[in-house]
C-alpha cells in the first residue's frame, strides 16, 4: 500500500504534470538534469569521452559514476519524504540531479564541468520558474490596504499568506493555497495574500517572532479584526 498510493497519485496527476513540464523553464531544467546521462550514453558523443571501465567502453557508466548516482537517489528519496506536491518532488529531483551532473562532469573533465556550471548560471539568470496563474478566490493586499480590509467587517475571518515571488516554497504552496480558497471561501471566511518582497514593512507589523523561521511563507489568521493563533 505504501508503494501503491504514490503511484496512484502520480497517475492521477499526469495531465496536470504534462502541462507543467511543457513549460520552457521545466523543459530546460529537465535537459540540464539529464545532461550527463545524454553525453555518456548517446553515440557519437560518448565515443570521445574518457572512461575507467575495465572493458574500455566509453558509452557506459563506470563504478564511481554508478556510486554517485546511487548516492543522489538516496538523497532525493530522503528530501522527498517532506514534499507535499508533485511539483516539489520533481523540483528536488531537478536540483540534486544538477549537483550530481556538475560533480560527474568535473570528474570527467574540468573543462566540461566549467561549461556545465556556466550553462546552469545562464539558466538561473534567464529562466525564472513560472508563477501560479490558476483560479483562486484570494484578495491581494498592499501595505496600505491590509489593515483597512481586515478591520472592515469583524464577522469575517481572514486567512492571510505572506509570500515572496523569489521563494520556491511560496511558489510550491501557491496552488495548494488557491485550492483551499476555492473550496472554503465563503461569506464568513476569506483568503488573502501579501507580497512581503514588495511590501517589506508588512513583515514587521504582522509577522510575529515565533513565525520568523517559516518566513516568507507563514500563514496568519485574523478573527474579529485581530490576529489569532495559528499553531
Amino acid at each position: 500500500m505504501a508503494v501503491l498510493a504514490p503511484l496512484i497519485a502520480l497517475v492521477y496527476s499526469v495531465p496536470r504534470l504534462s502541462r507543467w513540464l511543457a513549460r520552457p523553464y521545466y523543459f530546460l531544467s529537465a535537459l540540464l538534469s539529464a545532461a550527463f546521462l545524454l553525453v555518456r550514453k548517446l553515440p557519437p558523443l560518448c565515443h570521445t569521452l574518457p572512461t575507467q571501465r575495465e572493458d574500455g567502453n566509453p558509452c557506459d557508466f563506470d563504478w564511481r559514476e554508478v556510486e554517485i548516482l546511487m548516492f543522489l537517489s538516496a538523497i532525493v528519496m530522503m528530501k522527498n519524504r517532506r514534499s507535499i506536491t508533485v511539483e516539489q518532488h520533481i523540483g528536488n529531483i531537478f536540483m540534486f540531479s544538477k549537483v550530481a551532473n556538475a560533480i560527474l562532469f568535473f570528474r570527467l573533465d574540468i573543462r566540461m564541468g566549467l561549461l556545465y556550471i556556466t550553462l546552469c548560471i545562464v539558466f538561473l539568470m534567464t529562466c525564472k520558474p513560472p508563477l501560479y496563474m490558476g483560479p483562486e478566490y484570494i484578495k491581494y493586499f498592499s501595505d496600505k490596504t491590509i489593515d483597512e480590509e481586515l478591520e472592515r467587517d469583524k464577522r469575517v475571518t481572514w486567512i492571510v499568506e505572506f509570500f515572496a515571488n523569489w521563494s520556491n516554497d511560496c511558489q510550491s504552496f501557491a496552488p495548494i493555497y488557491a485550492d483551499l480558497s476555492l473550496k472554503y471561501n465563503c461569506t464568513g471566511l476569506n483568503f488573502g495574500k501579501v507580497d512581503v518582497g514588495r511590501y517589506t514593512d508588512v513583515q514587521s507589523e504582522h509577522i510575529t517572532s515565533h513565525q520568523a523561521a517559516s518566513f516568507p511563507d507563514p500563514v496568519q489568521r485574523w478573527q474579529g479584526g485581530h490576529a489569532a493563533a495559528t499553531d
